[in-house]
């Protein structure tokens, strides 16, 4: 009997997880722009990059787990690009920050393309 329940309840587990996975939520630009935040100073005038700039570009990193995610954070990054960030900086920021991402920070960047 207790082999019986411990599969219903795993089976209903599954059937949730299938259910609600659809409606994990995407990345958006404010949430880019958020975690672009600590980093502002950096990003307009250089110097050393803040540690709370790094963890919150980390944290948005690993948040960008599907393609989706990551062509809409390149797009929210490429925008930004004509707010009075400077590029060489906002450029070298994920390896400052020791971040691997997948595309350039650039308003030249093809963000369709971003895997």
């Amino acid at each position: 009997m207790a082999k019986r329940v411990t599969m219903v309840v795993i089976c209903l587990i599954l059937a949730c997880m299938v259910v609600m996975a659809p409606c994990a939520e995407a990345i958006t630009c404010g949430q880019v722009i958020s975690s672009l935040a600590p980093c502002l100073g950096y990003l307009t005038k250089g110097g050393a990059v803040p540690p709370a700039c790094c963890g919150s570009l980390k944290g948005l990193n690993n948040a960008a787990k599907s393609t989706a995610d990551r062509q809409t954070a390149c797009g929210c990054l490429k925008g930004t690009s004509n707010s009075g960030i400077n590029l060489s900086y906002a450029s070298s920021l994920p390896g400052k920050c020791g971040i691997n991402i997948p595309y350039k920070i650039s308003p030249n960047t093809d963000c369709s393309k971003v895997q």
